[in-house]
């Protein structure tokens, strides 16, 4: 698995303008799920993003986790991050999950975050999504499983 987490101020996501999740301070998950993934790392990335320090302390250094902060998540679904764009011109996305395994996946995934007490938000798997972000920083990181 894959994932391209943002620091964000808020971020929203709607479908056919329809307002699907909304978070304030927290981190907007953009995940990305492989065709060898499985349950396994889901437990290992939700560690490591509720517990990155990447929230400003009182000195303005970064020393705080989402956990510390009481902060929300947005996660998106995004199989585009298993893009491979090293030959020719269009990507090619065979090293993304097929669709029905990337949102058991995708799902379970919102399903811990959520156990953990963290107020998770969650776009549409599979549809056409607009984002609406405010970076905050901006700081932004790629993450991966394994």
């Amino acid at each position: 698995m894959k994932v391209l987490i943002q620091r964000v101020k808020k971020a929203k996501v709607t479908v056919k303008d329809e307002t699907k999740g909304q978070i304030d301070t927290g981190i907007l998950v953009f995940l990305g799920i492989g065709q060898n993934d499985s349950e396994k790392e889901i437990s290992y990335l939700i560690d490591k993003i509720t517990n990155l320090r990447i929230f400003e302390n009182e000195s303005k250094k970064m020393d705080l986790s989402l956990k510390d902060i009481n902060g929300e998540l947005l996660v998106i679904s995004q199989f585009t991050l298993y893009g491979n764009t090293n030959k020719g011109r269009r990507p090619d996305f065979t090293e993304a999950a097929n669709p029905e395994i990337a949102k058991d996946l995708y799902e379970k995934f919102i399903s811990e975050c959520k156990n953990l007490g963290i107020k998770t938000q969650s776009g549409v798997f599979g549809a056409m999504m607009d984002i609406e972000l405010i970076n905050d920083g901006p700081v932004t990181f790629m993450i991966e499983s394994k």
